[in-house]
This record gives C-alpha cells, structure tokens and sequence, in this order.
C-alpha cells in the first residue's frame, strides 16, 4: 500500500474527500455572509441561526405537511428568505448608514431570538431527517465507500455558488446589486427601487444560509444551536477569501475544508484550529483577504 510520510494514501485521499464535503457547506454558507456583506454592508451574526432554521423547516414539512425532500429544497430556503426580507424591512432598513456594528448587534439578537424560539418548541435534543430514497446507498470511489448524498452535497453546493457568482458577476441584475452598494443615490435616481433590491439581497442570503441547513438536515441531527459552532468557522471563511468577495467565500471555503481534512490525518489534534490559525496569518500578510479588495 502507497504512504505518504508513514499515512496510508488511501486515508489521505478519503479525508480529503470528507473534508470537500464539509468545504462545500463552508462555501454555502460564506457566500450567504460574503453577498449580504459585499451587497449591504452588513455583518450577518444570525446567518447560523438562519441556517438551523432552514434545517427546522425542512423537518416540520416533512413530518406534518407531508413535503418531501426535493420540493422542501425548495420551499424551505424560499420561506426562510421571505422572513429575512420581513427582517430587513421591519428592523435592518432602520440602520443603514450607521457604524456597521449596529447591524451586528440587531442580527445578534435576532439569532438569539430564532435559536430560543426554535428550543422552545421543538426542545434542545436533536432530530434526524431521513436520507431521501434515490440519494441512499454509497459509491466505490476505490480508495472508499463515499455515501451518495454527500456526494450530492457537493455537486448541489457547487452548482448554487458558482450560479450565484454568474447572477452578480455577469448579469444586468447583478450590476444593479454592485451599483446600489456604490453609490445608491445615483442608482434610484436612474428609476431603480434600491430599497427592494437590498430587501432581495438580505432574503437571498439567508435563503442561502437556510438551503445550505436542509443540505445538512440527512447528514447531522438538526438542533436550534446547529449553527452557533458552524457559523464561527463560516466568518473566519469570509475573512481568509476577503469581506464581500463572492468568488474568495467560495474558494477558500472549499479549500479550508479540504486543509481541514487533510490536517485530520496529519496531526487531528490542530483541525478544530487549523482554520483559525490561516486566518491570523492572512490577516497579517494581507488583511483585505486573499480575493479582497484593499
């Protein structure tokens, strides 16, 4: 058998594996916190919260609604983006033009307000939600048995954030997005609704956020604090590809989660840090981030 400095290469190649699933989840997710913030300014501390969310949702209309999977894919990111949006019209709308930190502290409290809501009614011990019939089984990569819905994971994320990065890099409604973060006076003055724009860019990333907990739903057991761990790993995501880059949430998302694997195999007692140790370095070497603007 092949090794790599005494490690088995089959090991190194099945975390590298597991860890480009989790990498696909860290992509989803930043790219939600990375388009909230590139778009609006505002740094989106209830993005884990909204991602537990769409987890709960998914649950409830499987178990009392009878919506299976695929259509809850759908239906849940669709109704957790229309509450973003009731937030950003109700609450978020009020802040614009003060310090950022304002907008933390609101989303803070609305995660807190989500996640207590959630534990309320559905109790702190976890639920399972069951792998759909046509994503079960495993595929015999050679080096291991990787479970078809994971592997679904990853072509299912991949798909959104590139689709994501089109819609905003190379589209006319895109344009419009990047314009209003700019310079939003001149942009309503051409006839252009702003402040709907930015109510769609609030629901849209955390529809993100909530598609990304459905994906998560058969994989762990959905909690009301699921997120909390999760979206600390997801901002420091963010800050490694650049505040507001679409293309470095992604990219270093995906490349986090395969360091993290591979760190695993390595040395297992540095992967809950090996994240946070890269961002200190970035910071230092180059605070905007690897894709930001300085």
């Amino acid at each position: 058998m092949t090794e790599i400095f005494g490690i088995p290469l089959a090991a190194i190649l099945g975390q590298l594996m597991l860890g480009l699933v989790n990498g696909a989840f860290y992509a989803l997710l930043s790219l939600g916190l990375a388009v909230i913030f590139g778009l609006m300014g505002v740094v989106n501390f209830a993005h884990g919260a909204f991602y537990a969310l769409g987890s709960f949702a998914a649950l409830v209309g499987m178990q009392r609604l009878g919506i299976g999977y695929w259509p809850g894919l759908l239906l849940a990111p669709l109704a957790v983006g229309l509450l973003g949006m009731l937030i950003e019209r109700l609450w978020l709308r009020r802040l614009y033009g003060l310090d950022p930190l304002y907008g933390l502290l609101l989303t803070f409290g609305v995660a807190l307000i989500i996640e207590g809501v959630l534990q309320q009614v559905f109790g702190a011990s976890g639920q399972s939600y069951p792998v759909p019939d046509g994503l079960q089984g495993v595929v015999n990569l050679g080096f291991m048995f990787l479970p078809r819905y994971r592997a679904w994971v990853i072509v299912a994320s991949l798909a959104v954030c590139f689709g994501t990065w089109f819609l905003i890099e190379r589209t006319r409604l895109g344009a419009r997005l990047r314009a209003a973060r700019e310079n939003a006076p001149l942009l309503q003055s051409f006839g252009v609704n702003v402040p709907l724009l930015l109510t769609l860019t609030y629901g849209g990333g955390v529809a993100l956020a909530a598609l990304a907990g459905v994906l998560a739903a058969p994989v762990i057991l959905v909690t009301p604090h699921m997120g909390q761990s999760l979206v600390t790993v997801v901002f420091a995501v963010v800050v490694i590809g650049g505040m507001g880059s679409i293309l470095g949430a992604i990219a270093s998302g995906l490349l986090l989660g395969l360091i993290e694997g591979l760190t695993k195999v390595i040395y297992p007692e540095a992967s809950n840090i090996v994240v946070f140790l890269i961002m200190a370095l970035v910071l230092i070497v180059r605070p905007a981030g690897l894709f930001g603007r300085e």
